[in-house]
């Protein structure tokens, strides 16, 4: 029963990110909005991690599934994707370099924020 009312905290959280989503004046993705939401509710202690924990371990696990539908995708529209093939790998790499540098900022500004709330 408690993986049930934690899929229920998830997709709540999701609904309510595609609510956000309606109201803006401007596009934005929902999925955004809902873990920017889940995070401030994890961060104000709204919802506790042990709320989430079974979902979020399960989804962890079989994150690599959920890649499944993308590559299909890719695989399916490839003659499209192949006259911007250059263009489209170089926005990969550049942005996964990108992606590493921000998460070791973000690494390294977390253990001193730590370090120094330790003190």
């Amino acid at each position: 029963m408690a993986i049930l009312t934690q899929i229920g905290v998830v997709l709540g959280v999701c609904l309510a990110g595609e609510l956000v989503a309606q109201i803006l004046p401007f596009p934005f993705p929902s999925s955004v909005i809902a873990m920017v939401l889940l995070f401030v509710l994890l961060c104000t202690k709204v919802i506790k991690p042990h709320h989430i924990r079974q979902k979020g371990d399960f989804l962890l696990k079989n994150m690599a599934f959920f890649f499944i539908p993308a590559g299909v995708g890719i695989l399916e529209h490839f003659d499209q994707l192949k006259e911007n093939l250059l263009p489209f790998l170089a926005v990969c790499v550049l942005t996964t370099f990108i992606t590493f540098f921000v998460s070791v900022m973000t690494v390294r500004l977390m253990m001193a924020l730590q370090k120094k709330g330790g003190k």
